[in-house]
């Protein structure tokens, strides 16, 4: 475990190449969980990593940390819900950050997953805190993505409004034992047309009804989307390359001194790009 952890911390370095270059062809399912803080994401995660391991399939966890490698934030809290898996071999959980890796998230993600991949893991959960651009990177290389919600306290709304629902393939609405959870599904089916299902992941109440939905979305696949979340990867990658250009700063100041217009430095920019690659 602790040889993986440090070949994923390779791909998230400046060294990512050289890992990538010897890796050979493979394929693993991935899954994207995201949601707003407290509506359970994490332990929705470790249900789902035990209803895969009774599969007897090796399954990954990547927590995406939006602040630091270092905080202990988002690893901590899945290590505390995920007791029950700390110790088994074919469990991996990791945090991701999504600062201060080379290329960011929209590049250490699809790294860490094609890693993984060859390492014999068949099923990467991907979990997000459900706040701003990761959202849309998760969802470009995840299949499906799932937005978990809460009844009641305006969670519908709030998703909406966050945009959290723009990316959502399947909405679990956990915590379902609660009051409000029928009208909390009835709130979202006014806003989305991607299946709806109940969940109590603390008991397990459920379950197998998202980890069925789940596998009829993937069987759902089409080769045309496909071809999108690939083109949504390349160009997200591409802003993430374009932001840490040097020479962003330089064309910046050229277009702040009117010596050209932005144009001409989006142009410039991008060719320079295209000669050092």
């Amino acid at each position: 475990m602790r040889a993986v952890g440090r070949l994923l911390s390779l791909v998230e370095s400046p060294r990512r190449d050289e890992v990538l270059a010897v890796l050979g062809p493979a394929t693993a399912r991935v899954v994207g969980l995201t949601g707003p803080p407290g509506a359970g994401k994490s332990t929705t995660v470790a249900a789902l990593v035990g209803a895969y391991r009774e599969r007897g399939m090796r399954v990954a966890v990547l927590a995406v940390d939006p602040s630091s490698p270092y905080s202990g934030g988002a690893l901590l809290g899945d290590r505390i819900r995920m007791a029950q898996h700390i110790d088994d071999p074919d469990v991996l959980i990791r945090s991701v950050a999504t600062r201060g890796h080379l290329g960011g998230l929209a590049a250490a993600v699809p790294a860490a997953i094609r890693l993984l991949a060859a390492l014999g893991y068949g099923l990467i959960l991907l979990e997000t805190v459900g706040v701003g651009q990761s959202e849309i990177e998760i969802a470009a290389v995840a299949e499906p993505t799932v937005v978990v919600l809460n009844p009641g306290a305006g969670d519908a709304v709030q998703a909406a409004k966050a945009g959290l629902l723009e990316v959502a393939d399947l909405v679990v609405v956990n915590k379902a034992d609660r009051d409000g959870a029928d009208q909390t599904v009835r709130d979202l089916r006014a806003e989305v047309r991607v299946p709806i299902l109940k969940l109590v992941a603390s008991r397990g109440d459920g379950l197998s009804e998202v980890v069925a939905a789940i596998d009829a979305h993937q069987q759902a696949d089409t080769r045309e989307r496909r071809i999108a979340k690939a083109q949504a990867q390349i160009l997200s990658l591409a802003m993430s390359r374009l932001r840490s250009d040097a020479d962003l700063a330089v064309v910046a100041e050229r277009v702040a001194d009117r010596d050209i217009d932005v144009y001409t430095a989006a142009a410039d920019l991008l060719g320079r790009s295209a000669r050092l690659s």
